[in-house]
């Protein structure tokens, strides 16, 4: 893949500018990362990969015009792309540069509280606002295109259900990728089963969500301004960007705190957490392999026993 030196020509037809210094940015795991340094002192962002790459980059491309246009001045902040496509052999994303502060302290908690309110406000201006041409405002849940959560297919399309989409567009694909790939989950079939019936009683609004907003996709930029990026986006229950912000680490307590101020969360969200969650374990299951498959196992058999407890009472 090409060295930011070798898409100047690019850049220049693309956005009219040439960079004069490029420096590479860790973070990532699977594209290659630069900062991209112009004559007149500003900076952008680029990811550079393969031409094989190409449906991830425009799939983030796809997700950050839609999270930018459900933002609205309420919202986060959202990195708007500025160029994507083919340069020879390499695909290429470009995005403005952010200046991001470092560490969670306790001196930021009032901009993670804002950010949480920024999000739910997002998320609610979200079932009133069309993000992209093909999108079905209130009426289903998914998305018009497949797009990728990390590295892995992430089925979409629509469904009235949201029960329905969860267990067939999130929970099974990875399931079945894990059980070809020759570990098998023990009670994966029983899960499939009850999961729906878990989720019927349960009637959430389509929002427009992040889908992969673990810790790593969100910052305090340094004037302040809480910022979200490295999109899965569909219209989902706005509890699954909630539950996944508690995984991994997680989110200063701040930052739910915003949010549940803002638009709190129905009741039960506390009891479907772990089973929204389940669908990013298995999914680094299927990236990573290693513990991840320990850990997808020791949460669904306890979904399911929690389940079982709850049909015997």
């Amino acid at each position: 893949m090409a060295h930011p030196a070798t898409l100047i020509p690019w850049l220049a037809e693309q956005l009219g500018v040439e960079p004069v210094g490029w420096t590479p940015v860790g973070g990532g795991c699977i594209h290659n990362a630069w900062r991209l340094d112009l004559a007149d002192g500003r900076r952008l962002f680029a990811k550079t990969n393969g031409a094989s790459s190409l449906p991830l980059l425009e799939a983030e491309a796809d997700g950050l015009r839609a999270l930018a246009a459900a933002a609205g001045d309420e919202g986060p902040r959202v990195p708007v792309p500025l160029a994507c496509g083919m340069s020879g052999p390499s695909t290429v994303l470009v995005l403005p540069w952010l200046d991001l502060a470092r560490g969670r302290s306790a001196a930021h908690e009032p901009q993670w509280r804002r950010l949480g309110a920024a999000l739910a406000a997002l998320h609610r201006r979200s079932l009133t606002r069309r993000c992209v041409a093909e999108d079905r405002v209130g009426a289903a849940f998914g998305w018009p295109r497949d797009n990728v959560i990390g590295s892995f297919p992430q089925r979409n399309g629509w469904e009235a259900d949201w029960g329905r989409f969860f267990v067939q567009r999130r929970l099974a694909p990875q399931l079945e990728h894990l059980a070809r790939s020759g570990q098998p989950l023990r009670q994966a079939s029983v899960l499939l089963e009850r999961a729906g019936q878990w989720l019927a009683d349960h009637h959430p609004d389509p929002c427009l969500v992040h889908g992969d907003l673990w810790s790593g996709n969100a910052a305090i930029s340094g004037d302040g301004q809480g910022v979200i990026f490295d999109p899965a986006v569909h219209r989902a229950d706005r509890e699954v960007d909630l539950a996944m912000a508690r995984l991994f680490g997680g989110f200063p307590e701040a930052f739910f705190e915003g949010y549940q101020h803002t638009w709190p969360l129905p009741s039960g969200h506390r009891a479907r957490r772990d089973l929204y969650n389940l669908y990013h374990l298995l999914n680094h299951a299927n990236l990573f392999g290693g513990s991840y498959v320990g850990q997808s196992a020791a949460c669904l058999d306890a979904l399911v026993e929690r389940g079982e407890r709850a049909d015997g009472a």
